[in-house]
């Protein structure tokens, strides 16, 4: 309880992320002396410490998801999803309830598509994902309403819901019962905590998550620019499949997933078509980091070190890499540096491991 406290107060610090959260516990060993260092490292990156939760707040934030018949799983535990764990921005703890072995013992596969979805998209979405569950799948969305709400629909009980709120928030209100139903049967996995509401910057966050869990993903019907599409862009990034249905050319929620195709999406028409792209993709192999945690930050920068690094920076996002390469210093002690940055409040991260003043 201790500890999961001290990650928690760790985690919901504000400008801790999950690279800076992995880096924090890969230096210090644990949260609570990552906790004691903060303001030390937000000094020498020139700011003011972070306000850190006190250790109230973490364990009333423990007891309310007990109370809600869920848990904390966090990134290093044994039954963490070893696909989530995987990519670079894996949530540090996610709030899980249900099943969690679906999400470790089972291929999984992501299907997502437009909110406004056509009849017949819905249609065939339910259609599919009956199948995939009947052949051995487990079939992941963002229970939304359209394709999500008949995903889920079709898959149950072979189903996880990924949502944008805390635990115990249903978005949107009428797929209340179909949450509580995937809960009881399948698996909701959220990672904002008990009462947070489905803010716009939170959905980015879930799709990643989508994406993270599924040795593939499919849209089914998308807009040209659409969350959906976002979830396709993360799961390429991840190294997943990505995969697509083709629409009409006259319909616009069609659009995006002919544009995906011809990007180079596998064009899929039935469930036959996505088990063909995931049965090679064995979870039992992904890769394993060196370190639980990644790689571990230098222990310490000299002040020349620190005018180095800042004088590569600016507005303009630049790959980790470019300032390691530019600046000639050792990775570990650029990270050291980056992560003083962050932690005065200095720094911003990006997609592709690009950072910025």
């Amino acid at each position: 309880m201790e500890d999961g406290a001290a990650r928690l107060r760790l985690i919901r610090t504000p400008g801790v992320g999950p690279v800076t959260y992995r880096q924090l516990l890969a230096r210090f060993g644990s949260a609570g002396a990552a906790i004691e260092a903060l303001p030390t490292l937000a000094r020498r990156g020139g700011g003011r410490p972070p306000a850190v939760p006190d250790e109230r707040a973490a364990l009333r934030e423990i007891a309310a998801v007990d109370a809600l018949g869920a848990r904390h799983v966090f990134l290093d535990a044994p039954d963490y999803p070893p696909l989530l764990a995987a990519i670079d921005t894996a949530p540090p703890a996610v709030i899980v309830r249900g099943d969690l072995a679906l999400a470790n013992s089972a291929p999984c596969v992501a299907l997502v598509g437009a909110r406004n979805a056509s009849a017949a998209a819905c249609r065939f979405a339910r259609g599919l994902a009956h199948d995939l569950a009947e052949a051995g799948v487990v079939v992941v969305s963002g229970l939304a309403r359209g394709i999500d709400t008949a995903a889920h629909a079709g898959a149950l009980p072979r189903t996880i819901g990924v949502i944008a709120s805390g635990i115990d928030i249903a978005f949107p209100p009428e797929n209340a019962a179909l949450q509580e139903q995937v809960a009881c049967v399948g698996l909701i996995v959220a990672e904002q905590p008990p009462g947070t509401q489905p803010l716009a910057r939170h959905f980015p966050s879930r799709n990643r998550i989508i994406a993270g869990l599924a040795s593939g993903t499919v849209v089914v019907e998308a807009a040209p620019r659409s969350g959906s599409l976002i979830t396709a862009r993360l799961a390429t990034e991840a190294g997943r499949e990505v995969m697509a249905v083709p629409g009409s050319p006259l319909d616009p929620r069609a659009q995006g997933c002919n544009l995906l195709i011809r990007e180079g999406a596998t064009l899929i028409q039935n469930a036959a078509d996505v088990l063909e792209q995931i049965r090679p993709i064995d979870p039992r192999g992904v890769r394993a980091p060196a370190t639980p945690f990644g790689m571990a930050p230098a222990r310490d920068a000299s002040d020349r070190d620190r005018g180095a690094v800042v004088g590569l920076l600016g507005p303009v996002p630049v790959t980790i890499d470019e300032l390691v390469r530019q600046s000639g210093l050792a990775p570990a002690v650029v990270l050291t540096v980056l992560l003083e940055l962050e932690m005065a409040g200095r720094l911003e991260r990006h997609a592709g491991g690009r950072v910025s003043l």
